[in-house]
């Protein structure tokens, strides 16, 4: 059965949605299954491409309407500022992290190799707290559902 990977932008600053398909639902929670594809899967040249390859996620999305059943097709719906800001939790803060411990520890004389290691054990420390917060983050990232208009 093919799965979709359609990402419908709706307004650049609204939302992000993407088709999936109702895989489990328990405890006020919905889990919806998505293909997240690289950008080039529209290409006619993809299948003899290394760069293209999909992933398949499953997202929970808490929902307690009961208007939902298991195997269902739905848009699952995210603002588009939460995109940015996983990018920025992600990748722009670690980064910014590992270059400043290296400059850091350049200008206090430290060995390259000692202001090396200290940006990689920050950025160690920075993603195990990421883990530890990953409750409240998972309270920030909310996405909704909706039901496929056919």
């Amino acid at each position: 059965m093919p799965l979709f990977c359609n990402v419908e932008i709706t307004n650049m600053s609204e939302s992000i949605n993407h088709k999936g398909i109702i895989e489990k639902i328990e405890d006020g929670s919905v889990y919806v299954r998505i293909i997240q594809q690289s950008a080039c899967s529209g290409c006619h040249a993809q299948s003899m491409c290394a760069a293209s390859e999909s992933k398949v996620k499953i997202i929970e999305v808490p929902d307690n309407s009961g208007k939902y059943h298991l195997d269902e097709e739905v848009w699952l719906c995210g603002q588009s500022s939460l995109g940015l800001k996983a990018v920025f939790l992600a990748f722009v803060l670690p980064l910014i992290l590992v270059v400043v411990a290296i400059v850091a520890g350049n200008s206090m004389q430290w060995k390259e190799t000692t202001s090396g290691l200290t940006g990689l054990l920050l950025l160690v420390l920075y993603y195990c707290i990421l883990y530890f917060l990953r409750d409240k983050l998972k309270k920030q990232f909310v996405f909704t559902l909706k039901k496929l208009n056919r």
